[in-house]
């Protein structure tokens, strides 16, 4: 990972435990003046959203002009050239993923060699903010892998498609479960519940889920209270007990072991070496 002077953020990743997914890089960067990049030959697609500013995309050998709230795709093995624009250079963020789903749902969009343009019917910032969140959850392999999946979300409902056209119900599915869990991670929720509330067999469903996340329900679930949990635990004075309680667990027992089997320490080990090392941050900064 690394910054640079607070504008170009970057980080390499290399999640390929999905089997329709791989996730290398997520980064943003604000461009100066007639900045420019290649040209080069990628071996797997670069998805760049352009946040504002504009500038343009040489693929292989046609220019193509890209301006605020566009994207652009440079899919692997193309040479390609892209450069900031002199007077309104470009503030875009980039998402590196491939696998065998991602160029299904590129093409699905219509980004291509020879149209790789993505101009939303509305505009998208969520792609952004996407791109950001899984900047900001570097370790948590199932959180980052779910919000590729809202990135594609967000990439097939913003596409212009004839009015007739569905979007992948798939999609719709995963994304459903995503924020079903997001909203009621807190209760005694099971993965009976969520499909239920999807309309879907229970096997079905997980089956769908694992092979778009590398995780089933239950593991997405698991791994989202304790992503909670790791937060309650560093930034609050919350008792153990409750802050299990908080996170949909009834005993502090099966909280504590299933935290130890995610994190690889007890919670409070965890809160103690946050609190250490914060106190560390704080009196080095001084």
């Amino acid at each position: 990972m690394r910054e640079i002077n607070g504008a170009d953020r970057c980080a390499f990743i290399d999640y390929n435990s999905s089997n329709d997914f791989y996730l290398f890089e997520v980064g943003s960067y604000q461009c100066e003046p007639c900045y420019s990049y290649g040209p080069l030959i990628r071996t797997e697609s670069i998805f760049h959203y352009v946040i504002s500013g504009k500038g343009h995309l040489i693929l292989n050998g046609i220019r193509h002009e890209i301006h605020a709230h566009e994207g652009f795709l440079i899919p692997k093995n193309c040479m390609a050239y892209y450069e900031a624009d002199a007077k309104d250079p470009w503030h875009y963020a980039w998402i590196h993923v491939d696998g065998p789903r991602a160029r299904e749902l590129f093409r699905q969009v219509e980004l291509t060699e020879s149209s790789p343009i993505f101009r939303p019917n509305s505009r998208c910032d969520e792609i952004y903010q996407t791109i950001i969140d899984i900047y900001d959850h570097l370790d948590e392999e199932c959180y980052c892998l779910g919000k590729v999946y809202e990135f594609f979300n967000y990439l097939v409902t913003r596409h212009t498609v004839p009015e007739d056209a569905v979007s992948d119900p798939k999609l719709q599915y995963v994304k459903k479960v995503i924020r079903y869990i997001q909203v009621k991670y807190s209760e005694d929720i099971s993965v009976e519940d969520i499909a239920f509330v999807c309309g879907l067999n229970r096997s079905y469903l997980t089956r769908l889920f694992k092979e778009a996340t590398g995780y089933t329900p239950q593991q997405y679930l698991i791994n989202y209270r304790i992503k909670k949990a790791k937060e309650l635990l560093a930034e609050s004075n919350e008792t153990i007990q409750y802050i299990a309680c908080l996170v949909g667990y009834t005993d502090t027992f099966t909280f504590s072991k299933a935290f130890r089997k995610i994190v690889g320490q007890a919670p409070s080990e965890y809160r103690e070496k946050r609190k250490n090392k914060k106190g560390y941050e704080t009196g080095s900064s001084q």
